[in-house]
């Protein structure tokens, strides 16, 4: 019997459309399922089973380093119609993992050392490698996406952003080409004639959110009540069937690159495709709003609760709102419409900050992504909270938008036939991504000994005396020449750090929402000699550090935190940008009781009481405020786990309800 993995491919078996098709099952199920799947996997990955791969790779490309440039042509027609036939069984993986390796020497000048081996072992296998800085994983997914690609598999290689999508296609196209396959890429500005010409490709790179996207574009194509062979017919006496327009050939095999910013941290939020609509009424509704919520008194009227980004109206502020709409008609008439408009309201006021949440560009309110600190020029918040910051600002209000679809990330990269990826920090998550993706985290040993070294945290008890304390810090490391990366938080506190460098006479670039164009050429360049760079968060950025000349003999780059991210691994995504490869570098985090994380999720008493036991001991202070930041990220972390499960909650729930209509977009 041929090996499953043929059953990838789109055809007979899946139809010109595959995906994964959610049921619902019992818990029964799931856990057998579970417990079954990580067996497999796990004994798919024993170190011992790992090396005799890795001396099996070594054999046959042994044979494949005498091969001329003809050869390897005819080779790789020969793997291609094998693995069409026979689907990716061991051996043939075996071989195309050791011409590929060959080949990659030859054309890209990099032979993908034993570790990216392994790593692309891991994904072709539907797992996920944990792998450090500096590793090499683009040059690792050549390894499991050429590999499923030549067996006839549609790849998805997905990546954070448009940049790193254009960069690491760019760079792997020649070693594709020479392997007779070829390459697509989606990118934001791309029209849907372009897209569908990219996904036709053997391999297609594109950004989480684009492929997400055009995956809804194609379910509103295909519509309800409509299955696999109903297409294929149509298709047979209809010109312009749907299946034609669709855009993707289905959900095969994805290789998630930061898979753990993509599958964990994105989670939150679900994708929605809409329509804009001109409501003249309701834009007046959303003036009147903010009017309104400007009547009512903080604490008296309302409570603001940041932590699950809330307010709530007490009985006395719902007295008020129902006399201050004594004189108004039409949707204030109504006690729930009015509470929710001036709920919207308030929390456009109180809840979302500028140069935190958004920045205002050409009279427009732009997202600031808080994960990667970039702005989502294309997004907008829904239910009217957009266009009442708009008025905040005083910006022009936009249309509402009316929903069409909508699908989370959980549910979305279920659908794949088969899951992969990789990431530098996974196994804070690992219990998540198992329960959620069935995904399974191997980790991946480090080419060159690790020579990052870790200094110990500092707390302040104010932000002033943190403040003072990173530049001083900064000032004594460049001046012995080493480069120095600043990770802050927000765009403002990236800013404020610039003013304070600035008035120190300290030279230094700034990367944040507002320079995220010239992202490379900052980053590419923070290692040379000297420089001082601030950066907001490094989630993602996926631009290596090289250090320049002599500067790993004065210790390599030095990494400065200036705030504890909701989540660890973010934390470790900053301090991985130093110490690459072997190289030298060290990190530490420079931290104060008044740091946002502390704010949210330290009850208030518990601060007061240790600031005022260590007001004038430093040392108890450094010593309590690790103990407390750190239960202050802990419990982040459980709030965040828990939103992203509510949100699969509520997805499973729609999935159930609409289960008769044949969708649930």
């Amino acid at each position: 019997m041929p090996d499953s993995n043929v059953f990838l491919q789109p055809g007979v078996i899946n139809g010109k459309y595959p995906e994964r098709r959610g049921r619902s099952e019992s818990w029964l199920d799931k856990l057998f399922a579970r417990l079954g799947g990580i067996y497999t996997r796990q004994s798919r990955a024993r170190s011992g089973q790992l090396e005799r791969m890795l001396c099996r790779v070594e054999k046959a490309a042994c044979k494949v380093r005498r091969w001329d440039e003809t050869e390897v042509a005819s080779q790789f027609t020969l793997l291609r119609r094998q693995m069409k036939q026979q689907g990716l069984t061991e051996e043939l993986i075996i071989n195309s993992f050791a011409m590929i390796r060959e080949l990659a020497d030859k054309v890209l000048g990099q032979r993908p050392y034993d570790v990216q081996v392994i790593g692309g072992w891991v994904m072709i296998n539907g797992m996920l490698a944990e792998m450090d800085t500096g590793e090499g994983k683009t040059l690792t997914a050549t390894l499991p996406a050429g590999t499923a690609a030549l067996a006839g598999i549609p790849v998805h290689v997905i990546s954070a952003n448009d940049y790193l999508v254009r960069r690491d296609a760019e760079e792997m196209r020649p070693l594709y080409r020479a392997m007779g396959l070829s390459v697509g890429v989606v990118t934001e500005e791309m029209d849907l004639e372009s897209r569908r010409t990219a996904y036709a490709c053997d391999i297609t790179y594109c950004s989480n959110k684009q492929v997400a996207f055009d995956y809804l574009r194609d379910r509103l194509i295909i519509g309800r009540n409509t299955n696999q062979r109903q297409l294929e017919v149509e298709s047979l006496h209809d010109d312009n069937a749907r299946i034609d327009q669709l855009l993707l050939r289905g959900l095969c095999f994805a290789v998630v690159d930061e898979a753990d910013s993509v599958l964990i941290d994105e989670a939150r939020t679900p994708l929605i495709i809409s329509r804009p609509t001109t409501n003249t009424v309701e834009q007046q509704a959303y003036r009147e709003a903010m009017q309104l919520a400007g009547q009512l008194r903080h604490e008296e009227d309302f409570v603001v609760k940041p932590l699950v980004r809330k307010i709530v109206l007490t009985g006395q502020g719902e007295m008020r709102l129902a006399e201050l709409c004594n004189s108004l008609s039409g949707i204030w008439s109504g006690p729930r419409r009015r509470h929710y408009l001036v709920q919207q309201a308030l929390s456009a006021q109180y809840l979302y900050e500028r140069d935190k949440h958004y920045l205002v560009k050409d009279d427009k309110v732009q997202i600031i992504d808080e994960h990667t600190g970039r702005i989502m020029a294309d997004r907008t918040w829904e239910r009217g909270l957009h266009q009442m910051i708009e008025a905040k600002e005083g910006c022009p209000l936009t249309g509402n938008k009316e929903t069409l679809a909508r699908i989370s990330y959980q549910r979305f990269f279920r659908r794949y036939l088969r899951l992969a990826g990789m990431t530098g920090t996974a196994h804070e998550v690992s219990a998540e991504l198992g329960s959620v993706y069935g995904l399974h985290i191997v980790k991946i040993p480090s080419h060159c000994p690790t020579r990052r070294n870790r200094l110990p945290d500092q707390v302040y008890r104010t932000a002033e005396m943190k403040w003072a304390a990173v530049v001083q810090k900064i000032k004594v490391i460049h001046a012995s020449g080493r480069p120095v990366l600043v990770g802050t938080k927000t765009l403002t506190d990236s800013e404020y750090l610039s003013k304070l460098l600035s008035s120190e006479k300290l030279r230094h670039r700034v990367l944040n929402a507002r320079q995220d164009a010239q992202e490379a050429e900052i980053i590419a360049q923070a290692g040379q000699l000297g420089r001082i760079t601030v950066a907001t968060n490094m989630a993602g950025r996926g631009t290596d550090i090289r250090l320049g000349e002599g500067i790993a003999e004065r210790g390599g780059l030095h990494v400065i935190a200036t705030e504890r991210h909701e989540a660890r691994r973010i934390d470790r995504q900053l301090f991985g940008r130093c110490g690459r490869q072997g190289d030298p570098g060290s990190y530490e985090a420079i931290l104060s009781l008044d740091d946002e994380l502390a704010r949210l999720y330290l009850p208030g008493i518990l601060q007061s009481e240790v600031k005022t036991e260590i007001e004038v001991d430093q040392k108890q202070t450094h010593k309590w405020g690790r103990w407390l930041l750190r239960l202050a990220q802990h419990r982040a972390e459980r709030r965040h786990k828990q939103m992203r499960r509510d949100l699969l909650k509520a997805d499973d729930r729609l999935t159930d309800t609409l289960a008769f209509t044949g969708t649930t977009e």
